[in-house]
């Protein structure tokens, strides 16, 4: 059994995603080929090629390829899978776009957002918004599926650098023109990148006005976190929608992440579940946060966040 990974990278890194997808495939198949599509992505393709673990890199490179469209990916993607016994994505927001279209163009069944492995074709994965874990056996001949990146440690660095190989894009992926890439608008931040951040304070309704979240954010600095949010937070206006972490935000896994004024609805902490140590501050007893936290601290959350941002 051969796996084909879709590298996730911006066309100048690869982003360490892709080494623990890596990882969680050699945990289902016996070798694992990376597929980098994008354009002028040439210092992605030797990046990938030094995962240890990696049998081969695929580089496809195309104008259509540098703009994200899962449509164009899905379609370079289903062309190379002929030969292969799985295709993964991680579970990232492109991933999760462009993994049904290669399921749909090979027919097959898909497994979205796995979190273990327990056999080739046999994978746990979060149900209910995470808070139950479901076992599936997929019954096909082809594992089309998205692997939760952050339950999986990354792969390391080979002795040697594996071979790259360049492959042509397809027709339909190098003449798409049905959906097209408008703009990218990247944030600017002198803050770690939330998800791949060691450390992560996050806020919700508790810091209860702008005033509390500016308190979160000087604190974050001082400490050199990155910010988070619930989506409630982010709803209220409270905060920006990058800063949403949850089933319907992104997925973290901090060594440490501490949640002021979060209640703990299963959406939230869906996102939060790999974090090393969760620690929840709220005023609320019978808040859920201190069910899924490490250590709870029982008190006002934003008198606290001002109070820790004032101390260090």
């Amino acid at each position: 059994m051969t796996a084909l990974l879709i590298a996730d990278h911006d066309n100048v890194k690869l982003r360490p995603a892709t080494a623990s997808a890596v990882t969680a495939l050699l945990q289902m198949t016996e070798a694992v080929d990376v597929l980098v599509a994008g354009n002028g992505c040439e210092a992605v393709a030797e990046e990938a090629a030094k995962i240890a673990g990696v049998r081969t890199v695929l580089l496809a490179q195309n104008a259509k390829l540098a703009q994200e469209l899962p449509e164009v990916l899905a379609y370079t993607a289903a062309h190379e899978a002929p030969g292969y016994s799985h295709i993964f994505f991680c579970a990232t927001a492109l991933g999760k776009a462009a993994m049904p279209r290669v399921a749909a163009q090979l027919d097959r069944s898909a497994v979205s957002d796995v979190v273990a492995v327990k056999g080739p074709k046999t994978f746990v994965r979060g149900i209910y918004a995470g808070a139950l874990l479901a076992t599936v056996e997929v019954d096909e001949d082809v594992v089309v599926g998205t692997v939760r990146t952050t339950a999986f440690e990354p792969a390391g660095e080979a002795d040697m650098p594996v071979r790259i190989e360049n492959i042509t894009v397809p027709e339909e992926a190098a003449n798409w023109d049905a959906s097209q890439f408008v703009r990218f608008t990247e944030t600017e931040s002198d803050r770690p990148d939330l998800v791949s951040a060691k450390v992560v304070v996050a806020g919700g309704r508790g810091l209860i006005d702008e005033a509390g979240f500016a308190s979160l954010e000087k604190l974050a600095d001082k400490i050199g976190a990155a910010v988070g949010a619930t989506r409630t937070a982010v709803d209220m206006g409270l905060c920006p929608n990058d800063w949403q972490v949850g089933q319907t935000g992104k997925m973290i896994a901090p060594d440490l992440y501490i949640g002021f004024g979060i209640s703990g609805a299963i959406q939230h902490t869906a996102g939060i579940k790999d974090a090393k140590v969760i620690v929840a501050v709220n005023n609320d007893p019978e808040a859920p946060i201190f069910e899924t936290a490490d250590y709870g601290l029982l008190a006002d959350a934003a008198e606290t966040c001002r109070a820790l941002a004032a101390k260090l």
